[in-house]
């Protein structure tokens, strides 16, 4: 386990063979439905690489005919096989056979399998051999448990997993394992910012938790206090964060990997507020406890700043997190208040609820400040998201180019993000009698979109840009599904890592 700040994730070991003595271990095996009619009698077939011999494949495949299961994708069947030397064999469906699946359907399959172990500390798999990283990340997030506020009584008892023997022939493996381990800690990490309730999690904790994490993989890091926000002009910050009595941070995280000036600059901003009543403008009581999850931008994006660090890309990333708690008292900010934003622009708060937007406008013109070459931001940024995608699928809105190339590498890593368009005209929604902006339209349609097309006010020229806005993908009110729990997901801190690494090796 590791001693730095963040989750602390399963050790992962590379095996070529199953191991002679693993009693306490339970061995996941993936299996398919099988052929019908004259070429098959329907029954499972096990599938995923050279380490079972024809006896325990034999003893797996007539011990799931027996239980009656099908091997239906993402079905489990756990089952005692005595030629094995492991205690249990938990095999997982994937449907229906085929020549390659897809990386997400073997981290779902994995991620059902780690979470229907309970009191498993050690799991070995032969699901690596299919794809060894995605079977890997889903057994660390299926696996991910977040017991930290709950009491000797309720804190399940059972130990949870901590080791995975990786079982895998392919060249390169123990890297590949190694890099599949980071990304999902850096997820697992990003899910604990998300579920610490606001009662632990605000702005200055926020911050020096942030602070912990780069310093511990050698960032630079900077902390603007309240002082130091309103002496340099943070109108935004400070306007959304007055409201309470535990005043706003901006963290900066700053990784340096370019090599000299021939690398790339990559710009980072997250929404960090820790707590949203809407402020003024309250929101309904019903589900406003979610809004501890208001700030899964930011999580993500110190996230993924700390894994492009321990990754070592031969880039520059620098974060830029606004934090801030949005709540009504006799110091908030009022509908109809005019505040400056950072660089300038003045802007009508017709709608205290529309708080993501102004402290992220605040942080873009700081982060272009750094002349960089690209601009990612993420946020938990309107419900209209959610009307528009739903609650599984990021709307990506930004620069035509480098949305569709962040959209496309996120449904290649299974985030599914999806891309919008900025349509001119939305502008016209945000003209004010008083300012030069107003922060939400007089209408109701379209609000995703002009809230993007409000950011699209405050990105630099020449910058290429994409928002990933993550309403409803940050946080899963139901049931855990896959490899994702109910509550933080992590999502987007996988797709903003791949995006990172495709321009480090494409530029």
């Amino acid at each position: 386990m590791s001693t730095e700040p963040g989750y602390a994730a399963p050790a992962v070991t590379v095996a070529t063979s199953l191991p002679k003595r693993a009693q306490s271990a339970v061995l996941i095996v993936p299996v398919v439905t099988g052929l019908k009619g004259e070429d098959g009698d329907g029954s499972p077939a096990v599938v995923g690489g050279p380490f079972l011999d024809a006896e325990a494949i034999g003893e797996i495949e007539v011990g799931l005919r027996a239980l009656g299961a099908k091997g239906g994708a993402e079905q489990v069947t756990r089952l005692h096989v005595p030629s094995l030397a492991v205690g249990s064999v938990l095999a997982v469906g994937l449907g229906a056979p085929r020549d390659e699946w897809s990386a997400d359907a073997i981290r779902r399959a994995a991620g059902v399998a780690a979470r229907s172990l309970s009191g498993v500390e050690t799991v070995i798999t032969t699901m690596t051999e299919l794809h060894l990283e995605a079977a890997i990340e889903g057994l660390i997030l299926g696996g991910y448990r977040f017991t930290e506020f709950r009491s000797a009584k309720t804190t399940p008892k059972e130990p949870a997993l901590s080791k995975i023997i990786a079982l895998s022939t392919a060249s390169g493996a123990k890297k590949d394992a190694a890099r599949a381990a980071a990304i999902a800690t850096a997820v697992a990490t990003a899910r604990d910012f998300v579920n610490t309730p606001p009662s632990h999690l605000f702005p200055g904790e926020f911050a020096d938790r942030a602070k912990a994490l780069g310093e511990a993989v050698g960032l630079k890091v900077e902390v603007l206090d309240e002082k130091a926000l309103t002496r340099a002009g943070f109108g935004g910050i400070i306007g959304v964060g007055k409201g309470s009595s535990r005043p706003p941070r901006l963290v900066r995280l700053t990784y340096r990997g370019a090599k000299g000036r021939s690398g790339k600059t990559v710009a980072l901003v997250g929404k960090g507020i820790t707590f949203d009543t809407g402020g003024i403008s309250i929101k309904p009581a019903a589900s406003m406890h979610h809004m501890t999850s208001d700030m899964g931008g930011a999580a993500a994006v110190i996230a993924t700043v700390v894994l492009a660090a321990k990754q070592g890309l031969p880039i520059d990333v620098i974060a830029t997190v606004p934090m801030a708690e949005n709540m009504p008292s006799a110091t908030a900010q009022r509908p109809g208040d005019v505040l400056t934003q950072y660089g300038g622009i003045t802007v009508e708060v017709l709608n205290t609820d529309a708080e993501g937007r102004l402290i992220l406008a605040d942080a873009i013109v700081r982060a272009c400040e750094d002349d960089p070459d690209y601009l990612i931001e993420t946020s938990t940024l309107t419900g209209a998201q959610t009307v528009a995608l739903g609650g599984r699928t990021p709307g990506v809105m930004g620069s035509d180019d480098f949305r569709d190339r962040v959209a496309r590498i996120s449904q290649a890593e299974g985030e599914n993000a999806w891309a919008m368009p900025l349509p001119d005209e939305l502008k016209d929604d945000l003209k004010s009698a008083v300012a030069d902006l107003a922060n939400v339209s007089g209408q109701r349609f379209a609000g995703m979109l002009v809230a993007g097309v409000y950011l699209r006010e405050f990105v630099a020229d020449g910058v290429q840009w994409a928002h990933i806005d993550v309403a409803g993908p940050a946080y899963n009110t139901s049931g855990p599904w896959g490899y994702t729990p109910k509550g933080g997901t992590g999502v987007p801190t996988r797709t903003m890592f791949a995006v990172l690494e495709d321009i480090s090796a494409n530029g």
